[in-house]
């Protein structure tokens, strides 16, 4: 198979080329990196490829931009002959009210509409926590925010998603969720200590209705579904 891969370099969308092309396919790599804007389409070439994986995301709070964002690539790659468009989302998107989830809203919305849609909703990674401990670092002190969430690790998404490219659309496929519940401030704890990284941590409640949402278990899986295999403590002592 010829699998083009949106956001190829990012957190999730290079595994999912590793994948790809572990598995014996030949990968084509959609990024600003390789000359391709996937906003205007320009550079865009998908003539031959049977499945477009689209891993791609901006970095962004607001729900505006998010939304033109996740629009304007999503309605890019529909425009293109191939057959089979598979996106990643997110858990509780269409629960938790935070902006860069309503530009998630939107992508789901245009995808499952087309008949060559997957979308496969994925819960926070184990790199979220990494992630989250470099943002938050204020001076001396680390913000740690408290959500109950249940992380998985980005190379299983990536399996996953590449397991979808390898078939026919589904439209909204199984979530995939990590297989244990965690508070966040925990697992930021332990990404500081194994870090050495110094500083005061602070474990914080989010505010407002997000808080509230997510203090709820928004972002946890509900009912059955497909559920990763490394926990957080093995993907840390890697």
């Amino acid at each position: 198979m010829r699998i083009a891969v949106a956001g190829g370099t990012g957190a999730v969308g290079r595994h999912v080329v590793e994948v790809a092309r572990e598995r014996g396919h030949e990968v084509l790599v959609l990024a600003r990196s390789a000359g391709v804007d996937l906003v205007t389409g320009e550079g865009l070439d998908l003539a031959g490829v049977d499945a477009v994986v689209d891993a791609s995301s901006v970095r962004t709070a607001s729900a505006d931009t998010s939304t033109r964002f996740f629009e304007a690539v999503t309605r890019t790659l529909l425009a293109t002959p191939a057959p089979h468009l598979v996106a990643l989302s997110i858990v509780g998107c269409d629960v938790v009210d935070m902006g860069y989830y309503e530009g998630k809203r939107r992508q789901e919305e245009l995808v499952l509409a087309d008949p060559r849609g997957t979308v496969l909703r994925a819960t926070q990674f184990h790199e979220f926590a990494g992630q989250m401990l470099e943002r938050t670092r204020k001076g001396p002190f680390i913000l740690a925010p408290r959500m109950r969430s249940q992380p998985v690790a980005a190379r299983e998404v990536g399996e996953a998603l590449v397991d979808l490219a390898e078939g026919p659309p589904v439209g909204r496929a199984e979530d995939l969720a990590g297989p244990d519940e965690h508070d966040m401030a925990d697992l930021i704890r332990k990404v500081k200590q194994a870090s050495r990284i110094r500083g005061l941590l602070v474990p914080v409640a989010l505010p407002g209705a997000v808080g509230k949402q997510i203090r709820a278990g928004g972002l946890l899986p509900t009912g059955p579904g497909a559920r990763g295999k490394q926990t957080f403590d093995e993907w840390l002592a890697r």
